[in-house]
């Protein structure tokens, strides 16, 4: 699934992923953990781990958290898959996809509590499904996309071929400021707010779970499932640490954004992820045991979905994508 990036130097974020390991002297006793990334650039979904580690909440829970950026978008679910890396930071449809050619991940906790996917478009120009018809849109070429767009247009009667699509190779953001595109397809804390940080207006915004769409979490993180059975106690551990971090960062605001400002002071794109972060924080919604669990319902929604519009050839059973058993409840 592609979202907003800025243009980061891709050296300058690995040489940073690699310095958020502790020193040697202080993680001699604790167990190295390598969380790959869903990007190969920073963003501001990192805010939390990044946080976190660097107020020692990981290695207090015994862990030296090795914060990994990929090499491509791709290579997340290889790092995982082949062991590379114990944990990763990814999307509901990357593990979807990965079960289906037999790798061995599981999503192991959620990151937000629904899905903020949908049409956005110029502010003062609000758009209605109905409205879509002969329109052209800036998307994303993959499948999830399409399939979203195509379950939207669904809902008033409409199928693909009443819409001119546009596909952007990394934002499509430009092409809707630019006025190539009516709309453009995205999700309110990265295309919105790059329309707002950017283009300096706010986005109109056409919910996909109002027309069709699954409000299923988009952000997952998963683990290796044969570092899951061998490490338990660890898997459990990481996630702890983890919810601690989002929970201190959403509380704590301007330190969260200032230790990734701080990590990333050659790479990033300051405006951007100080509002794209202030977008993620209301998306976790109440903070509380609950935060991370996966919804079983929310699964057999999406899954459901994916079948009726043929998006995976082999649906599974919920329980062969998900797990709450390293969560605490």
């Amino acid at each position: 699934m592609n979202l907003t990036r800025r243009s980061f130097g891709y050296a300058l974020a690995a040489m940073a992923a690699f310095a958020l390991a502790p020193s040697p002297s202080s993680a001699q006793s604790l167990t190295k953990l390598t969380f790959i990334q869903e990007w190969p650039t920073p963003d501001g979904f990192w805010v939390p781990w990044i946080l976190g580690n660097k107020k020692g909440f990981y290695a207090a829970e015994g862990i030296e958290l090795e914060i990994v950026t990929p090499p491509t978008v791709a290579d997340t679910m290889k790092f995982l898959g082949t062991g590379r890396a114990q944990v990763a930071f990814t999307t509901v449809m990357d593990v979807i996809f990965a079960r289906e050619q037999q790798a061995p991940v599981t999503a192991i906790a959620r990151y937000g509590r629904g899905n903020n996917w949908g049409i956005l478009s110029a502010e003062g120009s609000p758009l209605t499904v109905a409205d879509l018809k002969g329109k052209t849109i800036g998307i994303y070429n993959d499948a999830w996309t399409k399939a979203q767009l195509t379950m939207m247009l669904a809902d008033a009667s409409l199928t693909l071929d009443d819409v001119n699509t546009v596909a952007a190779s990394d934002d499509t953001v430009p092409l809707l400021l630019q006025k190539k595109v009516d709309a453009i397809t995205g999700i309110t804390n990265a295309e919105g707010t790059g329309m707002a940080t950017t283009g300096g207006q706010h986005a109109e915004f056409l919910a996909a779970t109002k027309h069709g769409v699954p409000n299923s979490p988009i952000f997952m993180l998963a683990g290796n499932d044969d570092w899951l059975k061998a490490n338990p106690d660890v898997a459990k551990a990481f996630l702890r640490a983890t919810q601690k971090s989002i929970e201190y960062a959403a509380a704590h605001q301007d330190e969260a954004v200032a230790a990734f400002f701080e990590l990333y002071s050659k790479a990033y794109d300051e405006k951007f992820i100080t509002q794209q972060w202030k977008d993620t924080v209301p998306l976790f919604g109440e903070m509380g045991p609950d935060l991370m669990v996966h919804n079983n319902a929310d699964w057999v929604a999406l899954l459901d979905a994916l079948k009726k519009f043929k998006v995976v050839s082999d649906v599974l059973e919920p329980s062969a994508y998900y797990t709450n058993q390293y969560l605490a409840q």
